[in-house]
């Protein structure tokens, strides 16, 4: 009998977008920023919340789609025009570093990030500050 191939599912991990920082040395030790550390284990504490340990062994397509919220300081014409998508939300952090983050989903969602076969990220204004990804085993 073959395998059956889990249907599509969806994280969605509320706050602001962390990218992964970059490893720190110290007394010829390597480590994580706490910062980093934390973003990881919010993400990890919201994708078990959300679906479990499914530790998936399968190929995986995912797709990360940031919100960040429209600066309040911008004047009513210019936020209304990224609210409906005509501005382009662009700065930090970077989304090659945001999406690094998916390291902290090793062995709860899937046994190792290297069976992400497929991905698209993006960014864009949205109501309130959160990453949501979906997950399509192959």
């Amino acid at each position: 009998m073959a395998d059956t191939v889990p249907p599509p599912f969806t994280i969605v991990i509320p706050g602001v977008a962390r990218g992964k920082g970059r490893p720190r040395f110290s007394n010829g030790r390597t480590y994580t920023d706490a910062k980093t550390r934390n973003a990881e284990a919010w993400i990890r504490q919201c994708a078990i919340e959300q679906v479990g340990h499914l530790h998936l062994e399968c190929p995986l397509s995912v797709e990360m789609t940031i919100d960040v919220v429209v600066p309040k300081s911008w004047p009513k014409a210019k936020r209304e025009a990224a609210q409906i998508g005509e501005l382009r939300a662009t700065g930090k952090p970077d989304l090659d570093n945001c999406f690094k983050m998916c390291d902290a989903l090793n062995g709860i969602v899937w046994k190792d990030d290297a069976q992400i076969v497929h991905a698209t990220i993006s960014r864009r204004y949205g109501e309130r500050p959160r990453t949501v990804l979906t997950v399509t085993p192959l």
